[in-house]
Formats: C-alpha cells, sequence, structure tokens
C-alpha cells in the first residue's frame, strides 16, 4: 500500500467515505425543509438510542423515577443515516445538526439546547436533582461530566470509526485509538477502585453521561469490541457499568429511541410513562 501524500490545499470528495459519506460534509446548514413534530408534554426530546443520544433519556427516566412528574416527555426519532438531522426544524434547534437535541417549551419563546453534556447540565439544574449542591461534590461531578464530553470522541469518532466503520482497516489509526482507549478506561478503572460512582457515593448526570460509552464498551456490546480490548481486565469499571445497568430508568431509557435490533428492546417514539407498560 502506498503512503498517502496530502495534497497542498484539502477538496472534498465523498467517493469512499464509507457508510456515512452520504450524510458527511465540509459545511454546516439544512439540506431540506421540514418540520419537527410537538407532542403534548412541554420537553420535546430529538434523538437516537446512540450514547449520546441514551444518556438524555436515561436523565428524563431517572428524573421522573425520583417524582419529578413535571420532566415528562415525548421522544421523536432523528435518522441520522437518512440525513434527517440536516433538516430545516432540526438545524433550527441545533446548528451542529448532531443528536440529542431538547427543547423546553415551558417559556416563551421556548429554550433550546444541544449538545449531550449541555441537556444532562441544563436538565439537572432545572429540576434540581442528579447534581450536588455542595461546591466539592458538583464540581467533582462537572469535572468528570466534562471529562466524557472531550474523551468520547477518542472513542467514537477515533477508534469506532477506523475499528468498526472506516472503508479499509489500517494499522495506524487503529493502534492509535485503541491505546487512548485502553487508557481512558485505566483511568476510570483506577478511579472506581475507590469511588462507587464518579463523583463519589453519589449517582450523577456525570455517570450517566459516562455508562453508555464506557459502560458498553466494557460490557462488550459498543462496536462488538470487548474481546479486542481486553476490557475484562477493567473490574472496576464492570462492577459499575452493572450496577447502573440494573437501575430501571437506564433500562428504559437506553429503549428510547431505538430503532434497531431486539422489537422487544425498541421504542422508536416515546410519549408517556404508559409506553413502556404497553410493551
Amino acid at each position: 500500500m502506498s503512503a498517502y501524500t496530502p495534497p497542498d490545499v484539502w477538496t472534498w470528495s465523498p467517493d469512499g467515505a464509507g457508510r456515512f459519506s452520504n450524510i458527511n460534509r465540509p459545511v454546516a446548514g439544512p439540506t431540506h425543509d421540514a418540520e419537527l413534530p410537538v407532542g403534548r408534554h412541554p420537553l420535546q426530546l430529538y434523538s437516537l438510542a446512540t450514547p449520546n443520544g441514551v444518556k438524555v433519556a436515561i436523565m428524563l427516566e431517572e428524573l421522573l423515577d425520583a417524582g419529578h412528574d413535571d420532566a415528562e416527555y415525548d421522544a421523536w426519532p432523528i435518522d441520522i443515516l437518512s440525513g434527517e438531522q440536516f433538516s430545516t426544524g432540526f438545524v433550527a434547534i441545533n446548528p451542529n445538526s448532531k443528536i440529542p437535541a431538547l427543547v423546553d417549551r415551558r417559556t416563551d419563546p421556548p429554550i433550546r439546547v444541544f449538545e449531550s453534556g449541555a441537556i444532562l447540565l441544563y436538565l439537572a439544574e432545572r429540576f434540581g436533582d442528579f447534581l450536588p449542591a455542595e461546591p466539592p461534590a458538583r464540581t467533582e461531578t462537572l469535572s468528570w461530566l466534562f471529562w466524557q464530553v472531550g474523551a468520547a470522541p477518542y472513542v467514537g469518532g477515533g477508534f469506532g470509526h477506523f475499528y468498526a466503520y472506516a472503508p479499509e482497516k489500517l494499522q495506524y489509526p487503529i493502534d492509535r485509538y485503541a491505546m487512548e482507549t485502553k487508557r481512558q478506561l485505566d483511568v476510570l478503572d483506577r478511579h472506581l477502585a475507590e469511588h462507587r460512582y464518579l463523583a463519589g457515593d453519589v449517582y450523577t448526570i456525570a455517570d450517566m453521561a459516562t455508562w453508555p460509552w464506557y459502560g458498553g464498551l466494557v460490557k462488550g456490546v459498543l462496536y462488538d469490541a470487548g474481546r479486542f480490548l481486553s476490557v475484562h481486565e477493567y473490574t472496576h469499571v464492570i462492577r459499575w457499568a452493572d450496577e447502573i445497568a440494573a437501575r430501571p430508568a437506564v433500562q428504559r431509557g437506553r429503549r428510547v429511541n431505538r430503532t434497531w435490533g431486539d422489537p422487544a428492546g425498541r421504542m422508536p417514539e416515546r410519549h408517556g410513562r404508559e409506553d413502556f407498560e404497553r410493551r
């Protein structure tokens, strides 16, 4: 295989860009006109059950289990493979065209919130839960929340892309991002050896943000990479992942906006707690 020599000026070519070539492009903005649906609840979630999308559904379900009845919400699937995130309606609530995005219609005008970490922080402050009030614990929670926000792109866009989705397997990027992914797992494992949850003894938005990515890795369900990454080494992360996976709100949240896999685990749309009772 001949070495790639970058041109003097890069130009975009969608040819050979892999399974996402029909939606990846070097410009922003909408590609088509389409309004977003609106349900009966003030909170409207537009998402998909990817790791980033699952974070917010889990948070909303946890708020409901904690007694915040006004956290009821409608969840609508956004088909990112067909480009629904580039509609005029979606771009209006997230100019970055990434899921998830949330609209809080309690205010006039409604409040839009995009980026999963920002949504978790918004909801925690809005409902006064899952974010400690005491400065030391609050700071620890936010440190781990922003650690996840900064670290996960190396797992998803780095390791996940080159290991699972790239049109050809290349050793250098796979080695580079596998190394970084294992380093991050080691960061978590060393910390969780001494703490029940990321911020200490209390379950917070930091755990909700981190579990879909790193819990998925150590349980072998993310990119089917458990054996490749020798995830059995991270015993403390596995303990933490199993404890969170047993929570009823997490079990419900991971189903919201899921459009693939076992039909019993799918819930493309969610409009009330009664939806789970029907399944």
